[in-house]
């Protein structure tokens, strides 16, 4: 995309235009009729595109061929030439995204001026486009414990398909890192990345979001899936589509074409779909909220994102992590944990997952006022809470029980929080508990402990008995 295709029906001109634009350094491409300059776009996308409004002997004017480009390739500036301008025509070509008009004939300081902006402007939109992506690309994805290890095998066995995936999870999981992830990955990796907050957009504003929408005052005005031509198109929480956008979603994922509100051109787009959700969409569709057909065209690859508690292994690295990420976009200090503080962060429930992980982060290092390492004081305890003379203050079940009930409800919920805090590694537990492997053992089977694969991790839960017949 660094030459310059110039459409023109004279021959004198569009060899005039390319002699002037090669002394300038410039590598041009010729054509004389729309099919030329259609078959010269398809082939390869120029930098820039100088099209004359009237084309002789053509199937289509330049207004058509300008509607198919800004459809096709809409990074690709279109500046409009014609000996037969007026203020209508030059108004159309920019509504439907034309760069700049030029009439015939045309001053050739004029001209260049034009040129020179355009393809500033070409080079700056690739240029912003490619360091976002460069940035989307560097946030990797963090964690070494099972279960994430066995995701990540997951998403690595389907970047470089066009098969559409499914990402289900809990909220604050890292869903869309993980489409992320897969977009960084594949190689579609320097093209677009769109996401569509399905719940954040309102309903009635769905369609013209997604698809864009055309009109006398205003001209075309692209939707996200335009935006997306060429990359990944990422549905957040796909329940919340409104149904009624569902089917047309359906029929773009079949036709690979869709037309905008209130336009009749069909619009062609690549794209590949990445969906993900937070809920059951077997009951969304048993309850008629969500269309079974999307969801068999959706799921192609399910995926599993596992909740924080699944992968508390993760906590101490991801913590630090974000630690880094504080310093680098808010000048927040640098700081260790402790042992006692990723002891407790390890044991807390986490109902936001990750991404209140995340947010505990920032704000103990906004409030702390040191830059030693991060002291347990400094995190809020979910669990049993401590007095200043550092008394156990119990809470009010476990109070009410005999000693023997409420130390083995104690104990039960000591070790099922050790053992998920270590992913369900015995050995690690027992030494950290201070016992040994045979003893620990024995006590978790007296309390009714187990553990069990799932996600790709060991996790320890209480054996419930089967009912009795």
């Amino acid at each position: 995309m660094s030459d310059i295709l110039i459409v023109d029906d004279e021959r004198d001109i569009r060899e005039l235009v390319s002699d002037i634009l090669e002394d300038e350094g410039y590598s041009t491409r010729l054509a004389g009729n729309s099919d030329d300059c259609m078959a010269a776009i398809n082939s390869e996308p120029p930098g820039l595109l100088i099209l004359d409004i009237w084309l002789k002997d053509s199937r289509m004017d330049g207004i058509d061929i300008l509607k198919a480009v800004k459809r096709d390739n809409p990074d690709v500036p279109v500046v409009i030439i014609s000996g037969h301008g007026n203020i209508e025509i030059a108004v159309a070509a920019i509504k439907q995204g034309a760069y700049d008009f030029i009439e015939k004939p045309f001053n050739i300081d004029q001209l260049m001026v034009v040129i020179r902006r355009a393809m500033e402007t070409s080079r700056l939109r690739r240029e912003n486009a490619s360091l976002k992506r460069k940035e989307v690309s560097n946030s990797d994805m963090i964690g070494k414990s099972a279960s994430f290890r066995a995701m990540q095998g997951q998403l690595d066995k389907v970047t470089k398909s066009n098969g559409r995936v499914m990402l289900s999870g809990p909220a604050g999981s890292g869903k869309e890192i993980a489409a992320r992830y897969i977009h960084a990955h594949s190689n579609r990796a320097n093209a677009p990345f769109v996401t569509v907050n399905c719940a954040g957009v309102e309903p009635e504003r769905m369609e013209e979001v997604l698809f864009g929408r055309e009109t006398a005052e205003r001209g075309v005005e692209s939707g996200l899936l335009e935006e997306a031509h060429g990359g990944v198109i990422y549905f957040d929480e796909v329940a919340d589509m409104p149904l009624g956008t569902q089917s047309k979603i359906l029929r773009v994922l079949v036709d690979q074409q869709f037309q905008r509100v209130g336009g009749t051109d069909k619009v062609r787009v690549d794209l590949r779909v990445i969906s993900s959700t937070n809920r059951d969409l077997e009951e969304e569709i048993s309850a008629d909220r969500f269309r079974e057909e999307l969801y068999h065209r959706l799921n192609v690859v399910p995926i599993a994102v596992p909740s924080l508690e699944e992968r508390r292994e993760d906590i101490p690295v991801l913590a630090q992590h974000f630690i880094e990420v504080c310093n680098e976009t808010q000048g927040l200090p640098i700081r260790e944990l402790s042992d006692e503080a990723v002891a407790l962060l390890q044991t807390m429930t986490w109902p936001g997952n990750v991404r209140q992980l995340k947010n505990l982060i920032e704000r103990v290092l906004i409030l702390g006022d040191g830059t030693g390492p991060v002291e347990a004081r400094e995190l809020p305890s979910d669990e049993e809470k401590s007095d200043e003379s550092g008394r156990v203050v119990l809470s009010g079940a476990l109070a009410t029980l005999p000693l023997r009930e409420a130390r083995e409800a104690f104990e039960r919920e000591y070790l099922l929080t050790q053992i998920n805090r270590f992913g369900g590694n015995i050995s690690r537990t027992a030494s950290f508990v201070g016992m040994e492997r045979s003893a620990l053992h024995r006590k978790l089977k007296s309390l009714g402990v187990v553990t069990s694969n799932k996600s790709g991790a060991r996790v320890a839960q209480i054996d419930e008995p089967e009912p009795a017949e």
